[in-house]
């Protein structure tokens, strides 16, 4: 799986965090990590178990994230027993969730679990825990769980909440023989639609927040390719087939489980069409409906896990060996790839060859608190830099990016103009000269930069690598 701190949207989390445990960092750009912040605890929860453990924050957010990963496998492990009789099964559902962690989700642009700690892996244990409970008999402990997602993460949580709702109702022994007897097709369960009540969430739209949320294709479920859809459509449709047979065989609790799992999906599938389809609704697309699919997903590797195990590995030594290793080495390969640049576990207090995690921890360590950087627009997304935030790494303000904060302000439209005037000020990046430093610092404040090795003339530079360079702007 890897581990990568400070990289994608853990450049909003981390920095949050640090903010909390040091106000004096981010003068001048925090409004591109706060407002987003203020609908979860996670980043105050965070800073305050770092304060009463004293154990430093690079350690905590290690140690949270081996937590909530276990959590989730344990969470499984519940959910396989009692969907499953044989141990084989149950083994075999939870080897699978966990060699599909960074497996993607259609075209939702999320993994099954992240590299990083981030509040939508301990939200996901909480919801699991809660699905378990409600397998389990024991409704009444399902409410409190989801109460904390909630806390944690509002939209994972929504999702949740929706998911059990339905899978209480396709418990209960009266709606399975409506169900069964074809009497009616009423929603049902149309009152678990996982909207989050959030006050700046509505506030009206302007060009450039519409300019932010084109800039992201999975915000635009119209966009996406046939493969997408391929992938948003089929686990449902398995699912649905799954409950067919598992009402053949007399395999109660499984097929009513997936009769949950299959119109849970059809529910989600139809709002998010509703909602990409009807003009007036355009501020709900930030919300990002598809990600329903993120449970399914989850649940599909739990179950194709399961019945692997119960009908083709069974007691063979040497067919475990070769699922275990085609699937954690597959998804390794994967990772590998998409950090090429890095090592494939970050941890604390571990040196890096990475060039541009050198030069955030120069900048961390030798610049003030209140330099003001700008790193240009699309720094992330450049050869070796694989996504890692320069808040969240170099704790130093920046100019506005059109990676990470373009997603911010799909969520927060009047951060809208402030990011369009940053962003475009750094057009041609690659090119600048002394006189485009000189702009920046005249119309922001900006001084200091990191830039390319050989820097441009006329900087006062302090610091260099074979790639980059860190300089002041006279």
């Amino acid at each position: 799986m890897g581990y990568h701190p400070g990289a994608e949207d853990d450049g909003v989390y981390l920095t949050a965090v640090k903010a909390g445990l040091n106000p004096a960092l981010y003068p001048r750009d925090s409004s591109f990590f706060r407002l987003q912040l203020q609908a979860t605890q996670f980043d105050a929860w965070m800073a305050y178990f770092v304060r009463w453990t004293g154990i430093p924050l690079a350690w905590s957010e290690l140690l949270w994230q081996v937590i909530s990963l276990f959590l989730i496998l344990l969470a499984c492990a519940s959910i396989a027993r009692q969907l499953f009789a044989p141990k084989r099964a149950q083994w075999g559902a939870v080897a699978m969730v966990a060699a599909m962690f960074t497996l993607p989700v259609a075209g939702t642009a999320l993994t099954v679990a992240d590299q990083y700690l981030h509040p939508r892996n301990l939200a996901t244990a909480l919801i699991l825990i809660a699905v378990s409970a409600i397998l389990a008999g024991w409704r009444r402990l399902a409410a409190p769980l989801l109460l904390l997602a909630f806390l944690v993460h509002p939209i994972m949580a929504g999702f949740g909440i929706s998911f059990c709702i339905i899978l209480s109702l396709t418990s209960l022994d009266a709606v399975h023989a409506w169900i069964e007897s074809r009497q009616s097709r009423r929603n049902e369960v149309g009152a678990a639609a996982a909207s989050v009540p959030l006050g700046w969430i509505f506030s009206p739209p302007n060009e450039s927040w519409r300019r932010a949320l084109n800039s992201k294709k999975y915000f635009h479920l119209y966009r996406w390719t046939w493969y997408e859809w391929l992938g948003a459509i089929a686990p449902i449709f398995l699912f649905w087939l799954l409950w067919r047979f598992a009402e053949k065989r007399g395999e109660r609790r499984m097929a009513r489980f997936a009769l949950a799992v299959s119109v849970y999906g059809a529910f989600q599938l139809a709002i998010a069409m509703i909602v990409a389809s009807t003009p007036a609704l355009v501020r709900l697309t930030p919300m990002q409906p598809m990600r329903f699919l993120h449970l399914i997903y989850l649940f599909l590797a739990l179950i194709g896990g399961g019945l692997l195990g119960e009908y083709l590995l069974k007691s063979s030594v040497w067919r475990w060996a070769v699922f275990l290793l085609a699937t954690n080495a597959g998804m390794f390969a994967a990772q590998r790839q998409l950090f090429l640049g890095s090592e494939h576990l970050e941890l604390p207090g571990r040196s890096t060859a990475n060039p541009w995690l050198q030069a955030f921890a120069w900048i961390r360590q030798n610049t003030p608190t209140d330099a003001y950087f700008a790193v240009g627009a699309r720094y992330m997304s450049a050869p070796g830099e694989d996504y890692h935030s320069f808040r969240a790494l170099a704790e130093r303000s920046e100019l506005a990016d059109v990676n990470k904060d373009a997603a911010m302000v799909a969520q927060v439209p009047e951060l809208g103009p402030v990011w369009e005037r940053q962003v475009d000020a750094q057009a041609g990046w690659g090119n600048f000269q002394l006189a485009d430093f000189e702009r920046l610092k005249a119309e922001f404040g900006v001084d200091w930069v990191l830039v390319a090795f050989p820097q441009a003339a006329g900087l006062d530079c302090r610091w260099h690598n074979d790639a980059l360079t860190v300089c002041r702007i006279p």
